[in-house]
């Protein structure tokens, strides 16, 4: 019986498993990375790590970044995004949504989806005020940190919910744990009422609302949110959460959404 095929398949798979981690490893850290300190940092063997970023370079998905042997995402990637882009008119959608929300309420809005396990910003506008409320995009976040997160898991159940988010995320920034059941019956609520709002866990002087973008299957794929500084969030809740459900109508059912979760 020949065993080769698949043992040859599994190793590449594996191995293109392990160049997805460099290239995410990479983009979370946002800075140049020598190949030994990705392999230190991943826990992957060091020879691996070179052969892959050796060829991630000649592929051009990786590049160098300063003279001592870094690598840093390559400018391959942003075609492949721009080609990702130019094939889904939801993008567009999406721009218009966003400067609409933040025209009417002058405040930072934005378009967030799951990564894997995590949350991200993929889209921002930021606000007219003169003292804006920024987010990074693309930057990993706990699911529980987040109000979308509590509507972009509500099509779990609560145990999908704790096999899905890692036990270490339910630990808030400022160390306190958030209880599990809470979190699950925040999600059910807030499904339910189709919101949600709180104050920031990340900082304190933030309030942040959160609206779900259904599919054609009423799955929140996404969610339209703002982030408002306090007094002002509580000041025009309603009406800040009646211009994101309009927002959110517009893109609701759009089967072109492109999920991002994996």
């Amino acid at each position: 019986m020949d065993t080769a095929a698949p043992t040859s398949t599994a190793k590449r798979a594996r191995g293109l498993d392990r160049a997805f981690e460099i290239l995410d490893f990479l983009r979370d850290q946002k800075s140049p990375m020598r190949p030994n300190e990705i392999a230190v940092q991943i826990g992957a063997p060091r020879s691996s790590v070179y052969e892959l970023v050796n060829l991630l370079l000649r592929n051009e998905i990786l590049e160098l970044a300063g003279g001592d042997g870094r690598v840093f995402l390559g400018r391959k990637l942003y075609f492949l995004g721009a080609a990702y882009e130019e094939q889904f008119d939801f993008t567009r959608e999406c721009e218009a949504a966003l400067e609409m929300i933040a025209h009417e309420t002058r405040e930072t809005s934005q378009f967030c989806m799951l990564d894997g396990n995590k949350y991200i910003v993929v889209r921002m506008k930021e606000g007219a005020r003169p003292f804006r409320i920024s987010s990074d995009v693309g930057q990993s976040v706990p699911i529980p940190w987040t109000a979308s997160g509590r509507l972009l898991v509500a099509h779990l159940s609560d145990q999908e919910i704790i096999d899905f988010i890692p036990p270490q995320d339910f630990q808030l920034p400022n160390g306190e744990w958030l209880e599990p059941a809470v979190f699950i019956r925040e999600v059910r609520e807030a499904w339910l009422k189709g919101e949600f709002t709180f104050d920031s866990i990340v900082d304190s002087f933030t309030h942040c609302f959160a609206v779900p973008v259904l599919d054609a299957n009423r799955r929140c794929v996404a969610t339209l949110c703002l982030v408002a500084p306090r007094e002002d969030g509580i000041e025009n809740r309603e009406e800040y959460l009646l211009c994101l459900k309009r927002a959110s109508q517009r893109l609701s059912g759009q089967t072109s959404v492109p999920p991002l979760s994996r």
